[in-house]
């Protein structure tokens, strides 16, 4: 009996404790979208309340996170005030220790350093004490404040100065346009000098950084993230931090970011102008290119046709390097017949980076325009490095791995991210009007990840044990009332092959369409059938397009005549990136200026649209859409 009069006695009690911190204190988990601002206004609290509770609030608050409220009558009847001390934990300090040096409680402390609920202090770190002040502005202090800062905030106006914007303003003090409107109903659309502004109590960011000619302002957009931003602004997310190192802790809708100009220009222009630069010709001086290319001579045999020939058909590296230099030998010819006088400077790499580096060193590059190759990164990688102290301007012709972009390297082509982000602008402008469903494996996680994020209405497939589905597992998402698009996203060739013939097998009035974010080498699997494929309008994101055999381009033609066969994919592409970079020199003084303005090139396989990266290099952010039609042919989707 006793035992259960204790048990009854310690539940009220607990409950009735708990009441009293229920009606102090209240706790909110943060969404999507939301800022301090935001929070404190539904809620009827100022945000000085919030950060008191929730140090860790100046410098952001993240989606999910759970802040601790005060309930707003017990904010209308505490007339004191409370500033905080920073204290740095040394050694064998404990929170006792550190309560009774600075007469606060325990509890006190906790309350605003949340952590140390669920762990112990840590040597080293900082955390925060809370000094009560009284009206008379005194605040009660213990103990030696030796190894403290004080930090204080206050309410705040701001003062517009010349050349200042609601951009720059609202990125100076952290919140977004429209919490500045929301402290400033009557600011209108236009800041005239002199405008006294209600501005949260600290600023976030230095004024002189912000206000710099050098640099534009970009407002984030509802559902992007460094991954979107990283596509559609050229900037990772390491240079986003760089220049906006409040955005660490992640992106908010509406947030306001520092960006280069030269990223701002890409958004503002949109869709970029396709121009065709034999029409905007001005430099007609000749043109020094050099080439670098594996075209490994040493191993062929100079006075034997038969044992050259069997070196180039067991030699892979070399039947590249071969076909790409007739199609950079036909640019040239080309640019010839635009007026345009080409030097070429041949070099064989032989593959290797020592090799590359010599050819550097023995060579004089003052007075070339433009390098192209060599093919394998990290040659590239290595000749850029070696010619940026003159700024020759390096291209890099086949390879779209993350190489390192020195500021005068090229990369020609689109990274797989700038791909799949492409598909998935795609995707999300057609989401109303479709029934999406996803089938992915393991090898996929982090697209499929991002798919049910940006498209959280897409159906899912669970796959079977050993990674295939059965016909009913599909037709269960089917929906006959409108267009089904299958998003597939595996680089397991078994599974794209079941896929692909359970969706070939279902009935002729299912309005089904085949798309991923990543044509991978499982779709040429010799199970998967093209004529499947083509009958699914399989679509997919690529960085080139495939020519029409029965077009009579002037450059099929030609190569045709000079070479007695159809050019492939590699000669293709030395022709389109040699004559892009010939008409690009001959529209500008030099190549950096001929990328100055945001403009689109394109031809017999590939497009061009370079993009400078913040303290780096260029990179082509032109992508294009590919679907296989019902006559087994590539064709772009516009």
């Amino acid at each position: 009996m006793k035992l259960l009069f204790y048990i009854t006695f310690v539940c009220f009690f607990s409950m009735g404790c708990g009441s009293v911190t229920q009606q102090q204190y209240k706790t909110h988990t943060v969404q999507k979208g939301e800022t301090v601002f935001s929070i404190a206004k539904r809620y009827g609290v100022t945000k000085e309340a919030i950060y008191k509770l929730n140090p860790d609030a100046k410098s952001g608050v993240q989606t999910n996170a759970v802040l601790i409220l005060p309930n707003k009558t017990m904010v209308d009847l505490d007339n004191s005030e409370i500033r905080f001390k920073q204290h740095r934990v040394k050694r064998r300090e404990t929170l006792f220790s550190i309560s009774q040096l600075y007469n606060v409680s325990q509890d006190d402390i906790k309350k605003y350093n949340k952590e140390l609920y669920s762990r112990q202090l840590k040597k080293g770190e900082k955390i925060m004490i809370p000094q009560r002040i009284a009206n008379t502005g005194s605040a009660s202090t213990g103990g030696s404040t030796t190894s403290e800062t004080e930090t204080e905030t206050t309410e705040n106006t701001h003062t517009v100065e010349a050349k200042e914007t609601k951009y720059g303003i609202a990125r100076k003090y952290g919140i977004t346009i429209a919490e500045l409107a929301a402290l400033n109903p009557k600011m209108g659309e236009s800041l005239q000098i002199g405008t006294v502004l209600r501005v949260p109590e600290t600023s976030v960011t230095d004024t002189a950084m912000i206000e710099d000619e050098r640099f534009a302002f970009y407002e984030v957009q509802p559902k992007e993230g460094f991954y979107r931003l990283e596509v559609k602004l050229g900037l990772s997310e390491e240079e986003i931090v760089r220049l906006n190192p409040y955005a660490k802790d992640g992106l908010k809708d509406g947030m306001i970011l520092k960006i280069p100009k030269e990223s701002a220009e890409i958004v503002a222009s949109g869709t970029a102008e396709i121009v065709d630069l034999t029409n905007r010709i001005t430099n007609r001086s000749k043109k020094k290119i050099a080439l670098m290319l594996p075209f490994q001579l040493k191993e062929t045999v100079s006075d034997s046709i038969d044992a050259n020939s069997e070196v180039i058909k067991k030699n892979s590296g070399m039947r590249v390097a071969l076909d790409f230099y007739s199609g950079v030998l036909m640019a040239t010819e080309f640019a010839k017949d635009k007026g345009i006088s080409v030097e070429l400077d041949v070099y064989d790499t032989e593959g290797s980076v020592s090799k590359t580096a010599n050819i550097v060193s023995q060579n004089n590059f003052k007075e070339i325009d433009a390098v192209i190759g060599p093919l394998l990164s990290k040659n590239v990688e290595k000749a850029a490095s070696e010619l940026r102290s003159s700024d020759t301007p390096v291209f890099s012709p086949l390879s779209n791995k993350n190489i390192k972009l020195y500021s005068n390297l090229f990369q020609t082509l689109p990274t797989d991210e700038m791909l799949q982000a492409t598909m998935l602008d795609y995707l999300k402008q057609n989401e109303s009007s479709k029934n999406y469903i996803l089938v992915s494996d393991d090898t996929r996680n982090a697209q499929r990840q991002t798919i049910l994020s940006e498209m959280p209405n897409t159906k899912t497939v669970s796959l079977r044990k050993g990674a295939f589905l059965y016909v009913g597992d599909i037709d269960s998402k089917i929906d006959k009332t409108r267009e089904n698009w299958i998003i597939l996203e595996s680089t397991n060739p078994v599974l794209v092959s079941n896929v692909v013939g359970l969706l070939n097998g279902l009935p002729a009035n299912y309005k089904v369409r085949l798309l991923t974010l990543d044509k991978n080498d499982a779709y040429d699997y010799h199970d998967v059938s093209n004529v499947h494929l083509a009958n699914l309008n399989f679509t997919f994101p690529s960085v080139n397009k495939s020519y029409d055999f029965n077009d009579k381009n002037a450059f099929l033609v030609s190569y045709k005549n000079e070479y007695g066969v159809l050019p492939n994919r590699y000669a293709v592409r030395g022709f389109d990136v040699a004559y892009d970079v010939l008409l690009r020199l001959a529209s500008a003084d030099d190549v950096y200026k001929a990328t100055d303005s945001d403009y689109e090139t394109e031809y017999i396989e590939n497009k061009f649209r370079y993009s400078k990266k913040l303290f780096s290099g260029y990179q082509n952010q032109a992508v294009y859409l590919i679907k296989f039609n019902k006559d087994l042919q590539f064709e772009e989707v516009k």
